[in-house]
């Protein structure tokens, strides 16, 4: 267990960002398991924005976004 104060402000910061993040990423992948099982236009752009939404946040890399998005527009051909 943390002693100092910062620790604490810390550990306290951690789990909070923590939560935030789960929360983005179970979002982000029911948005791409409904696009992989049916694909339309409407929820391609809905993932999309999820994805530059989580890249900006730095939940996921940038890089990936990317190629998620790639892989996903593909479907749609």
């Amino acid at each position: 267990m943390p002693i100092t104060k910062r620790a604490i402000k810390k550990l306290r910061h951690d789990r909070a960002r923590t939560a935030q993040t789960e929360k983005v990423k179970t979002s982000l992948r029911k948005l791409i398991k409904s696009m992989r099982q049916k694909p339309s236009s409407k929820s391609l752009t809905s993932v999309f924005l999820a994805l530059d939404k989580a890249a900006k946040i730095h939940v996921i890399h940038p890089n990936k976004a990317a190629r998620l998005k790639s892989r996903l527009s593909k479907l749609l051909k």
